[in-house]
């Protein structure tokens, strides 16, 4: 039993390899892109729209409601970011039902690199919600001796962002691996069920976990709105 996709090996030639955690992860991509354009290619401002457009609102408008209940201001600049990563998360672990298939997200690899777009667009947002100086002024708070405890903690949440969502996804294919070889016909369907369930939280923790880190970095002072707007308006 494979503990993650990455030792799952297609191909290789020298150095290079193709696993099945690229293999998966082009798979989820592309069921997204396909499925993005089938249900957005008759797009109707109607009463009578379609069923997988009804889908898509309900999706939409979840993830919207959910980043202003945390940041409290309209979800627009944050909603393509934080959908696009809750959206990935959530179809790369519901796919585990299907037999074969090994979630990517059961790599240290993705999850680090999910956590990599999450460290950078948090200088991004906060940058563009505060400006350059105000947004480095907040690793001086509360004085600057915390200089280096607030870069390290940036890092070290990173980190664990990326290690929690790996270790939680990883754990439950090994658990499903050794229930399948105990008994396999009752425990794997529950466990299955469950899965689908974990999956689903570690995709919604992730996502409020980036909207949070995002949301500390782009908070403005409210006893000075005009920050605020100087930075948007010059």
């Amino acid at each position: 039993m494979h503990l993650t996709p990455d030792q799952t090996i297609f191909w290789q030639w020298g150095m290079f390899s193709l696993n099945a955690t690229l293999i998966f992860t082009w798979l989820v991509m592309e069921v997204l892109v396909v499925g993005s354009w089938l249900v957005t290619r008759h797009l109707s401002a109607s009463t009578q729209i379609s069923r997988g457009q009804n889908l898509l609102e309900v999706i939409v408008l979840g993830i919207r409601d959910q980043i202003q209940e945390i940041i409290d201001q309209p979800a627009g600049p944050y909603l393509p970011f934080i959908g696009t990563l809750f959206i990935f998360i959530a179809l790369s672990n519901l796919l585990s039902v299907i037999p074969g298939y090994q979630p990517p997200t059961g790599s240290l690899s993705t999850t680090t690199a999910l956590a990599l777009c999450v460290f950078f667009a948090v200088p991004l947002y906060g940058v563009r919600k505060k400006g350059v100086r105000g947004y480095l002024q907040q690793y001086l708070q509360p004085n600057p001796i915390m200089l280096p405890f607030n870069i390290i903690g940036d890092f070290s949440r990173i980190v664990a962002l990326a290690v929690r969502l790996f270790g939680n996804v990883m754990s439950g294919t090994m658990i499903v691996g050794i229930l399948l070889s105990v008994a396999p016909l009752l425990f794997p369907v529950m466990m299955q069920v469950l899965g689908l369930l974990t999956g689903m939280i570690q995709a919604y923790i992730f996502a409020i976990l980036a909207m949070v880190f995002i949301a500390a970095a782009s908070q403005v002072d409210q006893h000075n709105p005009q920050t605020d707007s100087e930075v948007f308006h010059g």
